[in-house]
């Protein structure tokens, strides 16, 4: 992702299986009990990407850039998203998300017709929403309040679920997060985390929330397959459990 936003270089800094009769997967057990299961995050910066060199080098999953506010689908998603697949990554969508120029649910309903649906095949989690600093013109928070900001994401996450029937992943750092909705602990039940800090540990969590799921801790990474950097993560569990994540189980 970083190199769409280079802005997040400034505030990326800041940044036992729960589960409901209703709800996805949130997160295995803590980071000191869990396997951590590596992977990449991806857009059309990252140019053609080898996805067998890229699985043979040890990735196990990956989230693509699909959309943008409601009218941009990265020009590399549908061959990564394919591409990834047939390689045997496990793959996510995922929005960045433009809460100043439309509704959460028209962003929500960009996503899920532009590659963001679900379905139950083992390599296929739901979509991510990726929600943090502003790189472009209208302040930090988008010119929200709090509060208008908590309805932009609630409104994201009910389309999206009515869309696709699960539980979309959160993507963020602490800092904005709890500056932005004002310390929201609403959507952590059912939503999993994606921890946006580069860093050697993740540091405080935003608030509400006990554990992440996902953890984007370097944009510098390397690995087979891509030319230049990419965003490194890791999945808080094993692969079995990434796969219940993808399957809802």
């Amino acid at each position: 992702m970083v190199r769409r936003l280079s802005v997040r270089r400034l505030f990326a800094t800041g940044l036992t299986v729960v589960a409901t009769a209703a709800a996805a997967l949130v997160a295995t057990a803590g980071p000191a009990a869990a396997a951590t299961t590596p992977g990449i995050d991806v857009s059309r910066y990252q140019g053609t990407i080898n996805w067998t060199s890229v699985r043979n080098a040890g990735i196990q999953f990956a989230f693509i850039k699909a959309t943008e506010g409601t009218s941009y689908k990265d020009a590399n998603f549908n061959s990564n998203y394919t591409n990834a697949y047939y390689a045997g990554v496990i793959r996510g969508a995922y929005h960045f998300a433009r809460p100043n120029i439309s509704g959460g649910a028209a962003q929500a309903d960009y996503l899920a017709s532009n590659g963001g649906a679900w379905s139950a095949d083992s390599r296929t989690l739901p979509a991510a929403l990726d929600i943090e600093a502003n790189p472009y013109s209208g302040g930090y928070c988008y010119g929200l309040s709090t509060s208008g900001m908590r309805t932009w994401i609630q409104d994201f996450l009910n389309r999206y679920k009515s869309r696709t029937g699960r539980y979309a992943v959160i993507y963020t750092t602490t800092s904005w997060w709890n500056q932005c909705t004002g310390s929201w602990t609403g959507p952590w039940a059912n939503h999993p985390l994606w921890l946006a800090r580069w860093s050697s540990t993740p540091g405080a969590l935003p608030a509400g929330a006990s554990v992440w799921s996902f953890w984007q801790y370097t944009s510098s990474g390397s690995v087979s397959g891509i030319s230049g950097n990419v965003d490194r993560n890791y999945w808080n569990g094993d692969r079995t459990r990434l796969i219940a994540l993808a399957n809802n189980t």
